[in-house]
């Protein structure tokens, strides 16, 4: 195992040698990294262990490891703290403790505190409903590139939330934030689309949009698209959405 004046001593090169071999390999090498106090390898050693990469998956271990990157001010272990106690991590789940950590990313200026913490303010979860001020987040994250908050700029929008009800500023959002990469945008974007008449680009997106995203969601816009007011949606779009030949 390196030790830590190795570890610093290390060139590009020799960090990328360590990091392309198996799972179980980079795992190692960034524990040692986060042993020696790295705050980027703690975090990173983080979602290792949420995710089960190279090794067992820990939530708890994960919080910890967040935890102690936070502790040394890195922005995104602060913002994974949050996320840790928002859904339950390896821990009892705690919205105010959630939205904190949130804050503090945020004005940090990490694109993902900012949404995080937008989302909190939308929905009223561990503070106060404030929709003005979610968007004012969703806008600042936006501008980064965040595409998740993008696609929550096109709810806002679409559902006439803080702003006047505007379709054609929804359909923007929503394509902008679908060729980002977010899967809700993807959806959303192939709802527009739908309703357009463009049924076929439509069906691409969803496609585009079951190809990421989580189980949870596809179950639930496959119902969604069952029971829709658009036949192609009806008869092609859960299997558009679900990966299977439509």
């Amino acid at each position: 195992m390196l030790t830590p004046d190795q570890l610093v001593a290390l060139t590009p090169e020799e960090i990328g040698t360590h990091l392309s071999g198996p799972p179980e390999t980079r795992a190692a090498f960034v524990r040692a990294a986060a042993d020696a106090g790295m705050a980027d390898a703690q975090a990173v050693y983080g979602q290792m262990l949420l995710d089960g990469a190279g090794v067992a998956r820990d939530p708890a271990a994960a919080l910890g490891w967040f935890t102690r990157a936070a502790a040394q001010h890195h922005v995104m272990g602060i913002n994974m703290v949050g996320r840790c106690y928002d859904l339950g991590w390896g821990t009892a789940p705690d919205k105010m403790r959630a939205a904190e950590c949130y804050r503090i990313a945020a004005e940090a200026g990490l694109d993902w505190g900012m949404y995080n913490y937008a989302t909190l303010l939308a929905l009223g979860h561990g503070v106060a409903e404030d929709k003005v001020a979610a968007l004012n987040w969703f806008r600042k994250a936006a501008a980064l590139g965040n595409a998740k908050a993008i696609n929550f700029i096109g709810s806002f929008h679409e559902d006439g939330w803080v702003v006047p009800r505007d379709l054609a500023a929804a359909a923007l959002c929503y394509a902008r934030a679908a060729q980002g990469g977010d899967f809700r945008g993807a959806f959303n974007h192939a709802r527009m689309l739908g309703a357009a008449g463009k049924i076929e680009d439509a069906i691409g997106w969803l496609r585009r949009a079951g190809a990421t995203a989580t189980p949870a969601f596809v179950d639930k816009a496959a119902a969604w698209l069952a029971a829709c007011d658009i036949a192609a949606f009806r008869a092609r779009g859960g299997q558009a959405i679900r990966g299977t030949t439509c």
